[in-house]
């Protein structure tokens, strides 16, 4: 959404990039937070530059290495808080991640923007596991982009889609393999009538379980 007119005066930007690399037995993820102020373009637009970088074992999902920067920040003091970070090293990034975090660097214990950073790696991590998948698949290494078996699928309610016995399971029930046929997958009226069987073999273009 872009603000019009005169009285639209841009106050406050702020980005936040992740990208996620396949090391091997490990995923790195490297998040980057970005505060500026557009209006001062003659000032210190810059207001925060962030950076964490995490490393997450494949075998078990947990963090083995935790690594905070900052490139720009308000105070001097502020630096001082990064070794905090450290500390993330050793949790899992499944289900209660997010708690942990919370409890090891949020508030008075952290840096509310590297905070947010941390909160986010778990889902990121999640779609960063799945575009694995959906390479090794596009490859002809991998059958569908599940893991275990298709009646517990490692998505249940991580979404309204993948709440248990919802749409999501319910077309896995009736055939669909997430990451074949059309993208995104028909409604379930549709894979339920047997519509694109005829696509059921072939890749989609973009993959992922929801």
């Amino acid at each position: 959404m872009t603000a019009s007119g005169p009285d639209a005066i841009p106050l406050h930007r702020r980005a936040i990039d992740f990208e996620a690399f396949d090391m091997g037995e490990e995923l790195l993820v490297i998040g980057r937070l970005r505060d500026s102020r557009p209006w001062a373009a003659n000032g210190a637009t810059e207001v925060h530059d962030m950076e964490l970088r995490v490393r997450v074992r494949r075998s078990d999902m947990v963090i083995s290495e935790c690594t905070a920067v900052m490139h720009t920040f308000p105070h001097a003091e502020c630096p001082g808080i990064v070794a905090a970070f450290a500390g993330l090293a050793g949790l899992s990034v499944t289900r209660g991640f997010t708690r942990a975090v919370q409890s090891l660097v949020s508030g008075p214990n952290g840096c509310t923007h590297l905070d947010q950073l941390a909160r986010a790696i778990g889902p990121v991590v999640v779609q960063a596991v799945t575009s694995r998948r959906a390479r090794e698949l596009r490859e002809g290494r991998a059958g569908d982009l599940l893991t275990g078996t298709s009646n517990v699928p490692w998505a249940r309610n991580s979404c309204h889609v993948w709440v248990e016995d919802g749409v999501a399971e319910q077309k896995l029930a009736a055939g669909w393999r997430p990451g074949r046929g059309p993208y995104p997958a028909p409604p379930l009226e549709d894979i339920l009538a047997g519509a694109g069987e005829a696509d059921a073999g072939e890749l989609s273009p973009t993959v992922t379980p929801g």
